[in-house]
């Protein structure tokens, strides 16, 4: 990755996947970062050329990566409608969710102790791909595909072009009436984009399922479980958002 300097310290731990830039700021206040020799404060700005030096303290952590399939009613940000996602899972370490999938719609969250992860997944200075499976209460016609493929207006925003194709009569193990279930990848994060989307082309959202999230797929996980992300995945993920 490209550095523009001067940058900011914290910005410059981040981009050297030393931590997030909130997680910079705490390595930093317990006197773990250099420059230069000198002992680096909050602020602080690293120019080309200069010697960034980070003391870690214990052992290196341990990163873990799971696939979970979130269930309708569970959410990541609860209310007294749904369950927080981090009462109804149960890892074998401590995680949190990366991003948000609304407590009405199901499909893959990545769970992680990787808070770099978060940085890079959801800032909008990286595209990553994130695939839907969408079914509505009516059939839709070719217009419809087209519009929403092309950018729908919502709310004052213009959605991203992004792909969008009738589903096949047999995705998700039923028999969609004609036209009503469709597949759509975006690589941006409105909240509740598709639904809005759809609601502007006068079409109410019945079932929204998340099916993959870059190169981790939700397979055949049943709702409530989750398996690890390791191996090649895991290479070919962390490499997509520059962490190794």
């Amino acid at each position: 990755m490209i550095i523009i300097y001067p940058v900011r310290i914290n910005k410059y731990l981040a981009l050297k996947n030393y931590s997030t830039r909130v997680g910079g700021d705490e390595l930093i206040k317990k006197g773990l970062v250099f420059i230069n020799g000198r002992k680096a404060v909050l602020g602080d700005k690293v120019n080309d050329g200069d010697e960034v030096i980070v003391k870690m303290k214990g052992d290196k952590k341990e990163y873990v990566y799971y696939a979970y399939n979130k269930d309708i009613n569970v959410s990541t940000n609860p209310d007294t409608t749904s369950k927080d996602i981090l009462h109804v899972t149960k890892f074998p370490v401590k995680v949190f969710p990366v991003g948000r999938l609304d407590k009405d719609s199901h499909g893959l969250i990545i769970m992680t102790n990787d808070g770099r992860v978060t940085d890079r997944l959801l800032s909008p200075r990286f595209v990553h791909e994130k695939e839907y499976v969408v079914r509505v209460d009516k059939p839709f016609s070719d217009t419809f595909i087209t519009l929403m493929g092309s950018g729908v207006h919502f709310d004052g925003f213009i959605s991203k072009k992004c792909k969008v194709w009738p589903a096949s009569p047999s995705q998700g193990g039923r028999k969609p009436k004609p036209k009503d279930t469709f597949h759509i990848i975006l690589t941006e994060g409105k909240k509740r984009q598709i639904r809005r989307m759809c609601e502007a082309l006068h079409h109410e959202v019945i079932d929204l399922k998340r099916i993959r999230i870059m190169n981790v797929e939700l397979g055949k996980l049943g709702l409530g479980e989750f398996r690890e992300i390791k191996g090649k995945e895991l290479d070919e993920f962390l490499k997509s958002l520059n962490l190794i």
